[in-house]
């Protein structure tokens, strides 16, 4: 079975070829929080690409949003996001 932080970066690579990808869980800091109690995770992810350039913060975020699709409902609780242009 493929974890989760494992199956988030496949979906951002598929959708975004990112030239860096970092992905932190970070469920362990939530445990006992309400929105915890589902199973859901926490995830920090920072990402850099050339998808991004010329794009606002909002744009960047909505196409991460969207890349992870159905993995916001089924395994994403809350997600922090550093998204950046390639250096």
């Amino acid at each position: 079975m493929t974890n989760r932080v494992e199956t988030i970066r496949q979906a951002l690579e598929k959708a975004l070829s990112p030239s860096q990808l970092e992905i932190e869980d970070q469920s362990h800091l939530h445990v006992g929080h309400a929105g915890a109690r589902d199973g859901r995770g926490h995830f920090h992810i920072t990402v850099a690409a050339a998808a991004f350039v010329d794009q606002s913060l909002m744009s960047r975020h909505r196409m991460i949003y969207a890349a992870l699709g159905q993995l916001m409902e089924t395994d994403i609780h809350a997600l922090s996001i550093t998204a950046t242009e390639p250096n």
